[in-house]
């Protein structure tokens, strides 16, 4: 047999608020078992499951492991300025005036993320290469 991953869990400083974040980003919600207060919050979206712990310590350095956003129904440049608005912070810009790379943000409590293009943004840099 094998095994599968049930959840990536996150440590954070507030657990209900980040996955409130995190929710918002991911269009799903926060577990209804979970309230504000609570030291861990579940937020199942499609595709992954995220398990919020809180823990002790701050965040120290640069995230060992991080999440790759793909948008389904908005270009690169729309998600990102939509994940700015939830309140991430861009971090590092890697987009490049051909369209290629990534932006890397960072979530409310300053662990990081990027945002990809999307499946038709790729899909038109391949057609129009061709």
């Amino acid at each position: 047999m094998t095994s599968r991953v049930r959840h990536v869990t996150i440590d954070c400083a507030d657990a209900y608020r980040l996955a409130t974040f995190w929710a918002d980003v991911l269009g799903a919600k926060v577990s209804d078992e979970d309230e504000p207060g609570d030291d861990e919050a579940l937020v199942a979206a499609d595709g992954i499951t995220l398990l919020f712990v809180e823990v002790p310590e701050g965040k120290a350095a640069k995230n060992r492991i991080h999440v790759d956003l793909e948008p389904q129904d908005r270009t690169r440049e729309e998600e990102v300025e939509r994940l700015l608005s939830l309140g991430a912070t861009l971090m590092s810009d890697h987009r490049r005036a051909d369209g290629l790379g990534w932006a890397t943000l960072t979530d409310i409590e300053g662990n990081e993320f990027c945002v990809e293009r999307s499946k038709g943004e790729r899909a038109a840099t391949l057609a129009a290469a061709l």
